[in-house]
């Protein structure tokens, strides 16, 4: 289904606080935290395919990456989507060295990975994005970066955007303060507890399924999904308010 490319108006005096999550957000690092699910899971499918005598099945990034792995915390993504094949390993410890046959092992391979493309490609920025954050503080709006990579000062430094948010929780801060993972919205809710903002005076921006999940069961006020080539209607389904293909489509007034 094609959406519409009508400028979408949002006033900015009725939202204290606004919550960006990071990839396919502010940078375009979705793409590559995808190629590096795929490279390990293919590598890990390809063992337990000779091991257990079963037929390969690769890992694909429609479905299996948006729907098991994409926004949620490194480890609940790997948990998730071997469960959904029917292999279920030990979770093991967050300091697995990445050949250990564990979920976390599994995980510090991707991790691995990711950085590894991250130091050869750098990181591209959407400016549209950027231009909306810095439109939103020349306002006096809080803005807020609320996601579940561990690699977020990384990229953010990478992308030489290290000083545009005023508060950051990244999956360092939810690990540290015991908070789940998205679809929960403890993140976000913590987000605007530190902004000293309600959720329902706070617009939660995603492009993730478990991401606008979490907007719309944290009650906050209004929920923006990007779709920048994937199906409008599925973040429409799980609670988006809005959704655009970029944040050039949003206007502020």
């Amino acid at each position: 289904m094609s959406i519409s490319q009508e400028r979408h108006l949002v006033s900015p005096g009725g939202y204290e606080a606004w919550l960006f999550d990071l990839d396919g957000i502010i940078t375009d690092t979705a793409r590559v935290h995808a190629a590096a699910w795929k490279g390990t899971f293919d590598e890990y499918l390809k063992v337990v395919s000779e091991r257990q005598e079963r037929s390969y099945e690769p890992f694909k990034i429609d479905p299996d990456y948006y729907r098991y792995v994409d926004g949620k915390p490194r480890y609940a993504g790997v948990d998730s989507f071997l469960r959904s094949r029917g292999i279920i390993v030990d979770w093991g410890d967050p300091n697995d060295p990445p050949s250990r046959e564990t979920v976390c092992g599994i995980g510090n391979r991707k991790n691995a990975l990711f950085n590894e493309v991250l130091r050869l490609r750098g990181v591209e920025v959407f400016e549209s994005s950027v231009a909306l954050i810095q439109e939103l503080r020349t306002r006096g709006r809080r803005v807020a970066v609320v996601t579940s990579s561990k690699n977020c000062d990384a990229v953010l430094q990478a992308a030489g955007i290290q000083n545009i948010f005023e508060v950051r929780v990244d999956g360092n801060v939810a690990a540290a303060k015991k908070l789940a993972g998205k679809p929960s919205s403890d993140t976000y809710e913590e987000a605007t507890r530190i902004l000293g903002s309600p959720p329902e005076q706070a617009v939660v921006i995603e492009d993730a399924i478990s991401g606008v999940q979490a907007g719309r069961t944290g009650g906050f006020g209004l929920v923006i999904g990007v779709a920048r080539s994937d199906d409008p209607e599925v973040l429409r389904q799980n609670g988006a308010d809005i959704v655009v293909r970029d944040l050039a489509e949003l206007g502020l007034v």
